[in-house]
């Protein structure tokens, strides 16, 4: 398959990279072929699925299960019943499921499945298919299962379904029977109740047979451009059928979107030494909006680039910015985002769900269980990077992520971001320790390591975990390793627990001609420290104080002076500097705000 090569160097070594547990790294995968046909006049579609599964993990496998996403969308379902019993229910959703007439349920039903030619017993419980084996797949053996299949869409409530807001016809996300992950920890059968996905690597060859007006765009290569034309190919077959079948390559990703309209404009543009940019929009936007969409393609371009260059090259051939689904996510080898916005809003949507493609498509976490580790490092990622096309110039970037947490922090309402995605108390806790505090792991870490450090981090975790499944310590082991740092610490606390970041000034007192400094730790999250002493004649001098834990420091900036360690379990650290309290003007704790500091208040102390 011509398509593959682009991607075989990722592949190699792919079971010898040493894993979260510090055993041999392995992972299961999947080889799926789909042929779909879709009524667009029902929103019926039905067809067949052979899986070639090959367990690669130690276990042998007596059981199976596949996500069947679309079930959520029915009355009484968990997404139904979570999102009427949550205290801040997602406007998307609201009370919507519960009052879908059947005609317009979400629904996937499993017609038939054997395993090796072999009928299967399988029971459907929600959103999950759970399904007995005739015969256990051992460990390092495959099994093909042939399925035959019905769906339903559901109309636009949340990512997928019918009939957009802005009238785009189909959003096909996580629509057909998906297998599960199987990995380290064992099953990953979540019932899909809201948030996010984990899929298993594997190459998808998918036939969609629809209405020959509508245009797709999605998931993988088209194999037949010619007898397709909408942009893709010059058609050179004659029009002899009222339906046209769309044939799709994708090699090694783990999930197939797509999305079809018969009023799509389709544009190209060529990313140089990139891939070929699809865009795919309403032919009904208002003139603003169009242009908007035309508009949006160089700086597209650019984001491209921009995360080729700072975290890992792009590996596929293609990538599509398609009009559709409820608001901006994030898929395989393209985005649906909503097309009404301003300029501003469409590029920043646009960038952070491109930044996707590297932090969870590429690098594909589970984002069930760790949110933050791509929702957190694509927030913080295209903050720079929209700045950057917008010509925008500010010391604090982060400042509005800062904000948010120091909200979050203050409302009493924060759970640890280690909390299962579906298990927050409430939508807001969920969406700012995902995003926001998520983000400011990586502006804390940069703080810590360095900067050069931080951006060695970025790539040296791409280098090791793409194409394959990393935990948020697969990636803090890449920053130990380039910094030399030990960072366990930061992992932990941050992360797995609500402590916050404290620390002030408590006292400068004269002795023996020189001015004592004292420090104190208020907050139980530990942090190297930097202090600057603003002189009375305008000079500064700047000091440095390692976290013992750490076992070394960042690189020190210019003119700073290295300080001794900083034990965490002491509550107070002092240091003398030669000169009298009368030479000082102020003394400040992260002068910089580099740190997620939640009281700035006892930072600075004036000497009088």
């Amino acid at each position: 398959m011509k398509h593959t090569s682009y991607v075989l160097a990722f592949l190699i070594g792919i079971t010898s990279v040493d894993s979260q547990n510090n055993f041999e790294y392995w992972q299961q995968r999947v080889d799926y072929t789909m042929d779909v046909k879709m009524d667009v006049n029902t929103f019926n579609y039905g067809g067949t699925q052979k899986l070639v599964y090959t367990n690669n993990s130690p276990d042998n496998l007596g059981r199976v299960f596949y996500h069947l996403f679309f079930n959520a969308f029915q009355p009484g379902s968990e997404m139904d019943v979570r999102s009427i019993t949550i205290a801040d229910a997602d406007s998307r959703v609201g009370d919507r499921i519960s009052k879908l007439q059947k005609e317009d349920f979400g629904f996937l039903n499993v017609v038939s499945l054997t395993q090796n030619s072999v009928p299967l017993e399988y029971t459907v419980v929600g959103t999950v298919l759970e399904v007995q084996l005739n015969t256990p797949i051992k460990s390092g053996e495959s099994a093909l299962f042939e399925m035959t299949f019905e769906g339903q869409v559901p109309p636009v409530i949340r990512r997928s379904g019918k009939n957009s807001k802005e009238g785009v016809a189909l959003s096909m996300a996580q629509w057909y029977p998906k297998m599960a992950e199987y990995d380290f920890e064992g099953w990953h059968a979540d019932p899909y109740i809201g948030r996010e996905f984990h899929g298993v690597w594997g190459d998808f060859d998918v036939k969609l047979t629809l209405d020959k007006d509508y245009t797709v765009g999605g998931t993988g290569y088209l194999q037949n451009p010619n007898e397709i034309g909408h942009g893709y190919g010059t058609k050179e077959t004659k029009e002899d059928s009222d339906v046209l079948t769309w044939h799709f390559v994708a090699p090694n990703v783990h999930d197939f979107t797509w999305a079809a309209d018969p009023n799509f404009i389709h544009d190209t543009l060529q990313v140089p030494d990139g891939p070929l940019l699809h865009f795919l929009y309403k032919k009904s936007l208002k003139r603003k909006y169009k242009k908007r969409w035309r508009d949006l393609q160089v700086p597209t371009s650019e984001i491209m680039q921009y995360y080729s260059s700072a975290v890992g090259k792009y590996p596929y051939e293609q990538y599509s910015v398609i009009q559709g689904g409820d608001g901006g996510m994030e898929y395989g080898m393209c985005t649906l985002i909503t097309g009404e916005r301003s300029f501003e809003s469409l590029v920043g949507v646009t960038a952070h769900e491109i930044g996707h493609t590297w932090f969870q498509f590429l690098m594909a976490s589970n984002e069930s269980k760790h949110p933050w580790l791509d929702e957190g490092f694509a927030e913080y990622t295209c903050t720079f990077i929209e700045n950057t096309i917008f010509g925008v110039e500010t010391a604090e970037p982060m400042k509005r992520n800062y904000d948010r947490y120091y909200r979050l922090v203050q409302s009493g309402k924060e759970q640890p971001m280690s909390t299962h995605s579906d298990r927050f108390a409430y939508n807001a806790s969920y969406s700012v320790s995902t995003y926001s505090k998520g983000a400011l792991v990586l502006a804390q870490l940069r703080y810590i390591i360095g900067e050069e450090n931080f951006e060695k981090t970025l790539k040296e975790y791409f280098n090791d975990w793409a194409f394959k499944h990393p935990t948020p310590n697969d990636f803090i082991r890449c920053a130990e390793k380039t910094s030399g740092l030990e960072l366990e610490w930061f992992l932990t606390d941050w992360t797995q627990t609500t402590n916050t970041i404290d620390y002030g000034v408590k006292s400068a007192v004269a002795l023996e001609g020189k001015t004592n400094i004292t420090l104190e730790r208020i907050g139980l999250m530990p942090m190297p420290v930097e202090v600057q002493v603003l002189m009375k004649d305008g000079s500064v001098k700047n000091y440095y104080i390692p976290l013992q834990m750490m076992r070394g420091e960042k690189p020190l900036l210019v003119g700073e002076v290295l300080l001794k360690d900083w034990a965490w379990a002491y509550p107070e650290y002092s240091f003398s500097v030669d000169m009298n309290p009368s030479e000082i003007d102020t003394i400040t704790v992260d002068v910089n705000k580099a740190t997620a500091d939640i009281n700035k208040e006892n930072n600075k102390l004036k000497v009088l």
